[in-house]
């Protein structure tokens, strides 16, 4: 969505594996309040379709497409996954001041999901490449300190993500050349803190949430702060 004063800042929030732009309804209204216009995208690789086979380079030209019709300095909020295609279609956008890693993978050059993993996903005889199913009980990992009603329509809206999205690997890296503040949530039962850490020292900025690997819903108001306070410095 887009709000109609295009002279105010910009965030474009893209969304993790499994998930929609759906994910972010209530974290958009906290950031408008406070003055920004609002873009999403919706992956590719994540879909309904058990024949779909849309990768992350897929994925990196939607977020570049998005990137393409906003006008003026874009922030981009990448949460979990979408911290790869994000890391890719940001590498040359002359628009991106900012990216912000929401408990995200930040990758480097010839890395991806696949290759972290030692290969389990592309050597697993997935058929294509194409969908991978469901995370192993998403509703623990990805909500498990949002509101259970909540985290249960949450849960039925999660959709197929393809292993191909997981296998191909980045040809650039922005957080390089771009500058990059990592957010990172303590209380993660998805993407483990330690990991976190490790992914957070290719930032330049770090900072942590109380909260699991969806604040966006669990901690809304807290989150928009965080990432407006951030960007204004």
């Amino acid at each position: 969505m887009t709000t109609a004063d295009n002279s105010r800042p910009a965030i474009l929030l893209v969304h993790g594996a499994w998930h929609g732009a759906w994910c972010y309804d209530r974290l958009v209204p906290e950031l408008t309040a406070l003055g920004w216009r609002v873009e999403t995208v919706d992956l590719p690789s994540a879909a309904a379709d058990e024949a779909n086979t849309a990768g992350m380079y897929d994925d990196a030209r939607a977020v570049r497409e998005r990137l393409d019709a906003v006008e003026g300095p874009v922030t981009v909020l990448a949460h979990s996954y979408a911290g790869i295609p994000a890391t890719q279609a940001a590498a040359d956008a002359p628009n991106v001041s900012r990216i912000v890693y929401l408990s995200a993978f930040v990758l480097d050059e010839g890395e991806s999901i696949d290759g972290m993993s030692g290969g389990k996903i592309s050597g697993a005889g997935v058929d294509s490449l194409s969908a991978h199913g469901h995370y192993e009980d998403p509703k623990a990992a990805f909500y498990g300190d949002v509101a259970p009603r909540d985290a249960e329509e949450a849960t039925a809206r999660l959709v197929l993500q393809t292993a191909r999205s997981f296998c191909e690997p980045l040809t650039a890296a922005a957080w390089k050349t771009v500058p990059s503040t990592y957010i990172l949530t303590e209380r993660d039962t998805a993407l483990a803190p330690e990991f976190q850490e490790a992914m957070a020292a290719r930032a330049q900025r770090v900072h942590r949430l109380p909260s699991g690997h969806s604040p966006f819903l669990s901690m809304p108001v807290e989150l928009a702060k965080l990432i407006t306070t951030d960007a204004g410095r």
